[in-house]
């Protein structure tokens, strides 16, 4: 059975936050997404969850200076303590709100460092998160993102998010697959989600080329959500998306699953 969270970083924007979970519940999603959660009280945001009956499925590692440009620091030398505090952050957050999955967008190639210096900062950076996160049950993924959207973005495919993972050498690092992002990339959705289906720890949805909700653009979502439901994946389908108009007004293509 699919499950499909609602990602409120992009979702429901049409209204303030902590008015989106209220939304996405009446909307008929079980599950909320959100990319950072570290501006809001802890005990707030728990208050919305439980108000909404809403399971909290996922949030990112803090991304450095976000409004500067910065889309994360786990592959910058001389940010490691930086690091290691926002992996603090996210376990609490975590741990409070019960998640039990964390993002970590790496970042974008920093110039002038040398490339060997670049992937040891990174490895280290995630082998270090991932182990913390371990020892409260949560799982680590990293997200290969389009040099479109993200211009210099260090990860960008699917076979060099594996080659992490096995660079790093920890169980609970995944792959967050986002099929937006990877058919701007590569192509072959359902292949690689079914070749790959034992790394892939979290899941998003979008359309192709605007990013918009399933139906808007060339992605057959008919054919990919049959794929995934009689696939072992179990966990939760976020719907990371722009909506071509009001979220409401767009929610034709989730009538079927509500």
């Amino acid at each position: 059975m699919l499950r499909f969270s609602a990602n409120l970083s992009m979702l429901f924007t049409e209204y303030d936050f902590l008015e989106r979970f209220e939304r996405a519940a009446h909307a008929g999603f079980r599950g909320v997404e959100f990319m950072f959660p570290y501006d809001y009280d802890i005990d707030v945001l728990k208050q919305k969850l439980q108000d909404n009956e809403l399971e909290h499925t996922l949030h990112n590692l803090p991304a450095g200076d976000w409004a500067a440009g910065e889309r994360g620091i786990a592959c910058i030398p001389g940010r490691e303590e930086e690091f290691r505090e926002g992996v603090t952050a996210a376990v609490r957050y975590a741990r409070e709100l019960g998640n039990s999955k964390i993002n970590c967008l790496v970042g974008k190639t920093p110039a002038g460092v040398s490339a060997e210096i670049v992937r040891k900062t990174l490895v280290e950076n995630l082998r270090y998160a991932a182990n913390v996160l371990a020892k409260e049950g949560i799982l680590l993924l990293i997200e290969p993102i389009n040099q479109y959207d993200i211009p210099g973005f260090y990860l960008s495919g699917t076979q060099q998010a594996l080659a992490l993972l096995e660079e790093v050498g920890c169980s609970n690092l995944k792959v967050q697959y986002d099929i937006y992002h990877m058919q701007r990339t590569e192509g072959e959705i359902a292949l690689t989600m079914q070749k790959y289906q034992d790394k892939i720890g979290h899941l998003q949805i979008a359309d192709n080329p605007q990013r918009g909700e399933p139906g808007t653009g060339e992605i057959n979502y008919d054919y990919l959500f049959a794929a995934i439901a009689d696939s072992p994946y179990d966990g939760w389908v976020g719907c990371e998306y722009k909506p071509k108009t009001t979220t409401e007004a767009g929610l034709g293509w989730f009538d079927r699953y509500r």
